[in-house]
């Protein structure tokens, strides 16, 4: 008996097959929209199917991020993608990376193909697109004056901010027609007036019906624009050329006139917000220096000059009283040296010599320490300790 299979080998090899399939690896396949599911991480499941069979799909976050069409249940569409074995299950599906509606596959290859142009060109480059002013005061409106949208954003802003301007540039926006008009509008308000944002608006509608915002001329008006530009075309799900190439996309034009201008109502709750936390703040800042008003008073009361003088004057006295008593010790110091050097001095005189009964010789006024400063016959003078004597030397031996 041969060595049986396990299940998930069988399914490995079944995948394998699959992959191996050059023509199952880039496959398109038409049918119609069922059990769509948006998983909360932004990957689709769906399954597609005709009067004969389904084909359950996937859709990876990274392609559905793409997609300039959102599928709902029962839309004829055309997926491209690849089929494999999901071996957990062990059902075959089909991994879609791209899906269009069924009937219009060359709109949107004319669009794919645009897309791809301008998108190498840098006209989707975050880089260049500008910041919308934060307080605009005259905002620039393109789209047709008798549509609803205007009146949406009329509506908006009349509620949100009535502070701004309107300045309606009219145009065309649906039919073959309305690409240039919709470049002169942009034009108008560029070159003639001073609008600090621009809004590109209309409402939803088919991709035909759109199709003047996926049109070559308008989207680099769009970019060539010196003010900055809000599209808001179609509805939500909705993605048109010029949405890529504006400074910032909305998905509705009630949407745009929401992103172009702050809420009154915000701002005023910010200010009282913000008047609360200063008052509050000053408050503490207030009493935080009054608290240190206090403290320096305290402190400046211990450092007061009066307190300082007085105890200046405590220590002059105390150092007065020390200097006076070590002067006199200095004075009665150098007394007894004095009398110790009398002493010494009066014990070393030679009048205390001569009272000893010594005397002093002088011969000529020098004094004598040698027989031979004298001869026979010579005067000398004899010091005594009471009197001076005058004598003769008979002879000296």
């Amino acid at each position: 008996m041969p060595i049986p299979f396990s299940v998930g080998e069988v399914s490995q090899y079944i995948r394998e097959m699959f992959d191996s399939d050059e023509q199952l690896q880039d496959v398109w396949v038409s049918g119609e929209i069922s059990n769509l599911t948006r998983a909360s991480s932004g990957h689709w499941y769906f399954t597609l199917k005709d009067s004969n069979a389904q084909l359950r799909c996937a859709m990876w976050r990274s392609y559905t991020e793409r997609q300039s069409f959102v599928p709902r249940n029962g839309d004829a569409v055309t997926a491209h993608g690849r089929v494999s074995v999901y071996e957990p299950r062990g059902e075959y599906q089909l991994y879609a990376d791209a899906l269009r509606p069924a009937g219009v596959g060359d709109l949107y290859a004319q669009f794919e193909q645009l897309k791809a142009q301008l998108q190498a060109e840098g006209l989707f480059d975050s880089a260049r697109k500008r910041p919308i002013p934060d307080f605009p005061q005259r905002i620039g409106v393109v789209t047709s004056p008798e549509a609803a949208a205007f009146q949406d954003i009329q509506n908006v802003l009349r509620r949100r901010y009535p502070l701004a301007e309107i300045i309606l540039s009219p145009t065309q926006v649906q039919g073959e027609s309305a690409p240039p008009l919709i470049v002169a509008a942009l034009d108008r308000l560029n070159n003639l007036t001073d609008v600090d944002v621009i809004l590109l608006c209309r409402g939803g509608g088919s991709i035909e019906d759109l199709w003047a915002f996926n049109d070559e001329r308008v989207a680099r008006a769009v970019a060539a624009s010196h003010v900055p530009v809000i599209s808001g075309v179609g509805h939500e799900t909705d993605f048109t050329i010029v949405d890529f190439v504006a400074d910032q996309r909305a998905p509705t034009p009630s949407a745009a006139a929401e992103v172009a201008t702050p809420n009154l109502d915000d701002l005023a709750y910010n200010l009282r917000t913000l008047h609360a936390a200063l008052s509050s703040l000053m408050r503490d800042r207030i009493e935080g220096m009054q608290a240190d008003l206090h403290s320096t008073q305290r402190t400046m009361g211990h450092l007061s000059p009066l307190r300082q003088i007085t105890n200046l004057r405590q220590r002059i006295d105390d150092r007065n009283s020390r200097m006076l008593r070590e002067e006199q010790q200095h004075i009665a110091h150098l007394r007894e040296r004095l009398e110790s050097r009398a002493a010494a001095l009066d014990a070393a005189s030679p009048q205390a010599i001569l009272a000893r009964g010594y005397a002093i010789a002088t011969h000529n006024g020098q004094r004598l320490t040698s027989i031979r400063g004298v001869r026979a016959g010579d005067e000398v003078t004899v010091q005594l300790h009471d009197g001076q004597l005058t004598t003769r030397v008979e002879e000296t031996r």
